[in-house]
């Protein structure tokens, strides 16, 4: 409880800045009036919350509550991030232009904009007429240079300024853009992940596995907004590929097992020759990783704990997720890959794909990971990069072949923008030839 108030009050306040400069372009730039602009402002604030809200509880509420949080605070999350961003382009275009407003004017001009202002606001300088050409209406000339007592001049609507003008126009370009974007994201989101195919040479591989097929799952993240069906259709792919393994290489769940035991429930229906493997994730660790372990092998999948099976020709090896080191439960390739036949070619599985360095210099021959979403929500791919190897595809990594998946969920906003969701079948051959474009 304590570290969920500690979480939704660090969001909230980085929430609360970033609304305050979308308040300050949106609504304080455009001169919407001080109406509009008090609901604006109220709504804001409002919008605010709804993305730490969700970012704080809905890992611990069940799964039918927590989605009524969810669905608005991540849409909005993912709507607000693409409009920031659309603003924060817009900068430079509105400095060169509210500098080359002013740069230009003459001071008879600026005085002159002045009264013209003041006169459409229905206000005069103290002690002068009004100019005759300045003053809209149908008065005769003696009543425009002295109106009659007691009678208000004529007011007119107030022109809007080069910059409100600008400020519109950028709102509005940022609103559009971020909608177009969000929508098309989402419905890659919530789609169904595609079937991707690579080959994978393996110099140490032997000849009775050439051609072995591992069907890579990786980030389902269930949890208030991902559910059974979900699941359900990711078995239906894999099975549909036929492999002779599964991997699921972490991040199956946002949630608790008593949450979301039954949305993981149909994992028990994977079909392959050799059986299906699963390896911890970051947020395995956030969600009880050791009551979902208990519940994953009930389903069938075994879970490879720095540990290995022997496959024909070739090992296949699991470590723990590196943020299992905060639980005593971290990576122990020492475990996982000593004591080998050196022979034999040695498969990987790895969330993180940072932990391919590890690998390299235990001569691990491919790892197969997630975590990185293919970035999920570009340009958010290019922060992933400074801290993972690769994002997504397959690379080479100090001599180790590296197989990142983009994933079949998604974490926060329902959203995936250039980085679709997919289920990738890594064919492994034996021998040195080059490594294989992965294709749909």
């Amino acid at each position: 409880m304590v570290t969920a108030l500690l979480t939704f009050a660090l969001y909230t306040g980085a929430s609360a800045l970033v609304h305050w400069y979308l308040w300050r372009r949106l609504v304080h730039d455009t001169a919407l009036g001080a109406r509009t602009a008090r609901r604006c402002a109220r709504a804001l604030a409002v919008l605010a919350v709804l993305p730490p809200l969700a970012m704080a509880t809905t890992r611990d509420l069940p799964q039918h509550i927590g989605r009524w949080i969810a669905w608005p605070g991540y849409v909005w999350l993912a709507l607000l991030m693409y409009v920031t961003i659309t603003l924060l382009l817009a900068e430079p275009l509105r400095l060169l232009i509210g500098r080359g407003g002013t740069s230009g004017r003459t001071a008879d001009g600026d005085r002159t904009e002045a009264r013209t202002q003041k006169v459409l606001a229905g206000v005069t300088e103290p002690g002068r007429g009004t100019p005759h050409d300045d003053v809209p209406g149908d008065m005769p000339g003696d009543e425009r240079e002295h109106p009659a007592e007691g009678r208000a001049p004529t007011a007119g609507p107030a022109r809007p300024t080069r910059r409100a003008v600008l400020a519109r126009a950028t709102a509005v370009t940022a609103g559009a853009a971020a909608t177009s974007l969000v929508g098309h994201g989402m419905r890659t989101a919530l789609g169904p992940p595609r079937l991707a195919h690579v080959r994978v040479p393996l110099a140490r591989l032997g000849r009775r596995a050439d051609g072995f097929r591992v069907a890579v799952v990786s980030d389902i993240h269930l949890g208030p907004i991902l559910g059974e069906r979900h699941t359900q259709r990711i078995v239906e792919i894999v099975n549909r590929a036929a492999p002779d393994a599964v991997a699921i290489v972490g991040d199956l769940v946002d949630g608790s097992v008593g949450h979301l035991g039954r949305a993981a429930a149909p994992l028990r229906h994977l079909k392959s020759r050799y059986g299906s493997y699963f390896v911890t994730g970051n947020h395995e660790y956030k969600s009880g990783a050791e009551p979902w372990i208990e519940e994953i092998s009930d389903l069938g999948v075994r879970v490879l704990r720095n540990e290995r099976v022997e496959l024909p020709a070739f090992d296949l090896a699991g470590v723990n997720d590196l943020t299992g080191a905060e639980h005593g439960d971290g990576p122990d390739y020492e475990a996982a890959l000593s004591d080998r036949d050196p022979e034999r070619a040695v498969v990987l599985l790895a969330h993180q794909p940072v932990m391919v360095h590890e690998a390299a210099r235990r001569g691990v021959d491919l790892q197969l990971s997630g975590h990185t979403h293919g970035g999920q929500l570009a340009p958010l791919g290019l922060l992933a990069s400074l801290q993972q190897p690769a994002i997504a595809g397959l690379h080479e990594i100090d001599g180790t072949q590296l197989y990142v998946s983009r994933g079949t969920g998604f974490w926060g906003p329902p959203v995936r923008v250039g980085a679709p969701p997919d289920i990738t079948v890594v064919e492994l051959r034996s021998g040195n030839s080059r490594l294989s474009v992965p294709h749909l």
